[in-house]
């Protein structure tokens, strides 16, 4: 499953590196230049497809933030941990593990389509290399088109002056990527910002409590520290948290 996962970051970030993937042929001195990314050296040396290969293999934890669910997981449950008090616990670590494994949980249906449809039939040189990649970034796309605004898809077209389109799928990556990402962010501060409500109402509530009794030198996140965090296990935040995670991305 781990190599299965591998290739799949492997397919996505070649087909950054070549986002147009009809332009095969390079036309140098009236000498027709063949441009194959293979490790059996027959247009390119090995060592120049080893360095193409882990060229693109270095770009699997950018993949990871910018073309799956990471960034909005990540960004949700730090919000969270700064609404309770507790800057310390649990650490930056465990976020980053919490949210990696929650964006392996929710993006398995997109990497089994991407395993059965591009690197199986590759694999068994059922198809070419240019037809892998473009059946393994199709169902990405599709994922990523799904959680994105259309807002943010319109910016980055106006951006980048392109013409107009009938529909969403025929945009190029280099459009629906960072439109992606824009929507994510948004979308992560806004469930933050109902995440902090509740706490908030709880430091209001002690913050006055504790000026009507005249204890103005008692500092209220002492207070209401322990307050928030019972009201937290009673109603399971972590569980509540996580399922609203993976069911904003149905």
């Amino acid at each position: 499953m781990k190599k299965s996962i591998f290739f799949i970051f492997a397919i996505c970030a070649i087909g950054l590196l070549l986002p147009d993937l009809n332009a095969q042929e390079v036309v140098a001195n009236s000498n027709e230049v063949g441009f194959k990314l293979s490790l059996d050296g027959t247009n390119f040396s090995k060592s120049v497809n080893i360095l193409l290969l882990m060229t693109a293999l270095s770009l699997v934890p950018s993949i990871i933030m910018m073309m799956t669910s990471f960034t909005r997981i990540v960004i949700v449950l730090s919000f969270m941990k700064q609404a309770m008090g507790s800057n310390q616990v649990p650490s930056p670590k465990i976020i980053a593990a919490l949210a990696l494994f929650l964006t392996v949980f929710i993006m398995q249906p997109v990497w089994t389509t991407i395993y059965k449809e591009a690197i199986t039939p590759y694999s068994n040189e059922e198809i070419t290399q240019t037809v892998a990649i473009e059946r393994g970034l199709a169902p990405l796309k599709d994922f990523m088109l799904k959680q994105t605004r259309d807002s943010s898809l319109m910016l980055f077209m106006e951006l980048s002056k392109m013409e107009p389109v009938e529909t969403a799928e025929e945009l190029p990556m280099e459009v629906v990527i960072p439109a992606f990402m824009v929507s994510e962010l948004k979308t992560a501060f806004q469930m933050g910002f109902l995440i902090y409500l509740p706490f908030l109402l709880v430091d209001i509530v002690v913050a006055m409590t504790l000026m009507s009794m005249g204890m103005m030198m008692l500092p209220p996140m002492m207070i209401s520290m322990p307050f928030k965090l019972l009201l937290f296990i009673i109603v399971d935040g972590w569980g509540l948290t996580v399922k609203t995670l993976v069911r904003s991305f149905e």
